[in-house]
């Protein structure tokens, strides 16, 4: 398998199958070698664990999420990134129209199920909230998202980033920053 954290090769890949990055989806793929591993560890990928991942990108997340959980699912509205593993399904659809419910009891049957994914700015409250709001079984859902959005979403209530987002977010879950991102 190619090393999918080397900038050179992710190049070499995406120029092989004429790949370029749509602004509509919010394409930003996460390459760093070192926060993929630690997101999927914090992100409960372990053995006889299902994951759920939206949007799998190049597959840098989706290969460690692979390593560690006995079955992933990647929901990737992008037909064009469809990367294959041995443990991993990919469900070609965008994550709000999908009938999650029906996705786990299917393909999870009898074992604990985390959600983990690396969200576009624009996308991130509406997926987090219906995902939230399904009230699915799951155990943890763990997202990569801008520093932005990560202040508003786990905002605390009578702060000065506090919004509706934050207070729904806290009625359904108990959120935390786990660890920051450099920009590079």
């Amino acid at each position: 398998m190619e090393n999918l954290s080397n900038i050179s090769v992710i190049r070499d890949v995406l120029s092989r199958h004429g790949f370029s990055f749509s602004k509509g989806l919010g394409q930003n793929f996460l390459i760093n070698p070192t926060v993929c591993p630690r997101m999927a560890e914090m992100g409960n990928a372990k053995p006889g664990w299902g994951i759920i991942e939206i949007g799998a990108g190049v597959g840098v997340l989706t290969a460690e999420l692979a390593r560690r959980a006995d079955k992933v699912v990647c929901i990737e509205i992008d037909s064009r990134l469809l990367p294959e593993f041995d443990n991993i399904k990919i469900v070609n659809e965008d994550v709000l129209k999908v009938d999650l419910h029906r996705l786990i009891e299917q393909e999870f049957a009898g074992m604990p199920v985390a959600v983990c994914a690396n969200l576009p700015y624009y996308i991130t409250s509406p997926i987090i909230m219906n995902l939230l709001e399904a009230h699915l079984p799951i155990a943890s859902l763990t997202v990569m998202v801008q520093k932005e959005a990560a202040a508003r979403l786990c905002a605390e209530p009578g702060s000065r980033e506090v919004g509706a987002v934050s207070i729904a977010v806290r009625y359904y879950s108990d959120p935390k920053i786990l660890f920051q991102v450099s920009r590079g």
